[in-house]
């Protein structure tokens, strides 16, 4: 039996339990759960305020927000997206009754590639759905560029991107719509949650509807929405979350550093740097690991859960080549090389805030020494 401790590829930020207690409480005396209560108009506030942007709706999930944001504008056709992502952002698509289109990646980002946008639009592609990858920006004003030239929607799909910033903005305000994902292994949790930034009232109370059954009012359902409403416990839960992430943030930061400066000369070993006038969050450490190494990623993968310490190799496979999308043209290996490559070389190793030196050092032994 493995004695070393384990290690995950992450762990659950946690808010205080004595202040989550005093919080439980009060949402039982106000006995108001669900349906736009107290915490929840709370966190909206809270966290239009943290991420700078005017307009968010609060999802139960972070998938349901992808699904309404493409009902939300109408959406039709063709939709371009990414292969290198987690299979929800092309899920959604395939929920919309949507066919989506894969383009190759940034070997640099692992970021859809917006030289290859133009190629793949016909006469029945209507947006576009990047995703910023670990939390990476995409190149927001070329995409931008060739949407205005098409005609095109865009929305980001920011689940890796919370408080992420470029020279001061929030990555949120780019395209038409952005959407967030709180799930537990985020850099900023509600224990499952999402959700969606759009910049105007109107769309604002559209989304909301649809996100609700489509109700207007207590009589009038405007379009067949779905229940996504975020729950008092989990808002509550968020607030307390707030006050916290930019600590677990800096922690994160340090942790990178550390990686990086253990890991920078070692051949066939490649990460990603820190981009100038970028807010980063410090999401995932994912390395890329190429022959040259003398270690293939499987057989280190593999290697660092005989340490009980476990990676995940994120994101393989690719998207593109799952059952429901292998048919799809786009999806030939052939069109998506660079793809192809980064998910073959991709581990990403654990990153959370409470990864203390033994942790980080342990994993960098590991890597170093190949045994």
């Amino acid at each position: 039996m493995n004695e070393e401790k384990l290690i995950t590829v992450t762990s659950p930020l946690l808010p205080d339990l004595n202040d989550f207690k005093t919080m439980l409480e009060d949402i039982w005396k106000r006995k108001w759960l669900t349906n736009n209560g107290h915490y929840h108009e709370e966190l909206e506030k809270a966290l239009a305020n943290y991420l700078g942007v005017k307009y968010i709706s609060l999802f139960t999930n972070g998938t349901l927000p992808l699904i309404t944001a493409l009902q939300a504008m109408r959406i039709t056709g063709e939709v371009i997206t990414t292969p290198y992502s987690f299979v929800a952002t092309t899920h959604s698509i395939w929920w919309n009754g949507l066919k989506p289109v894969f383009v190759d990646i940034d070997e640099a980002t692992g970021n859809i590639d917006p030289e290859k946008i133009e190629a793949a639009i016909t006469p029945h592609t209507t947006a576009i759905m990047p995703v910023h990858v670990y939390g990476t920006p995409c190149n927001m004003k070329r995409i931008q560029e060739i949407a205005d030239i098409y005609g095109l929607k865009i929305i980001y799909d920011a689940a890796h991107a919370f408080g992420v910033r470029v020279n001061g903005e929030s990555v949120l305000k780019a395209g038409d719509m952005s959407t967030l994902s709180f799930h537990a292994t985020k850099v900023y949790n509600t224990i499952e949650g999402g959700a969606l930034i759009c910049h105007d009232e109107a769309t604002k109370k559209r989304i909301d509807y649809l996100k609700n059954f489509g109700f207007a009012d207590e009589t009038t359902v405007v379009a067949p929405g779905i229940n996504s409403k975020m729950d008092e416990i989990r808002s509550a839960y968020g607030l307390l979350n707030l006050k916290q992430v930019d600590c677990a943030i800096e922690k994160r930061k340090a942790i990178a550093n550390k990686y990086r400066a253990a890991l920078k000369d070692i051949a066939g070993i490649r990460f990603l740097p820190d981009i100038e006038g970028v807010r980063h969050n410090y999401a995932y450490f994912p390395i890329f690991i190429s022959e040259e190494y003398g270690v293939s990623r499987d057989d280190l993968y593999t290697l660092l859960q005989k340490h009980n310490i476990y990676g995940r190799r994120y994101f393989y496979p690719l998207i593109s080549t799952f059952s429901a999308y292998k048919g799809l043209d786009s999806a030939n290996p052939a069109n998506l090389p660079v793809a192809h490559k980064l998910a073959n070389q991709v581990l990403c190793l654990p990153m959370f805030a409470t990864l203390d030196d033994e942790g980080v050092n342990r994993v960098i032994e590991v890597i170093t020494n190949k045994k």
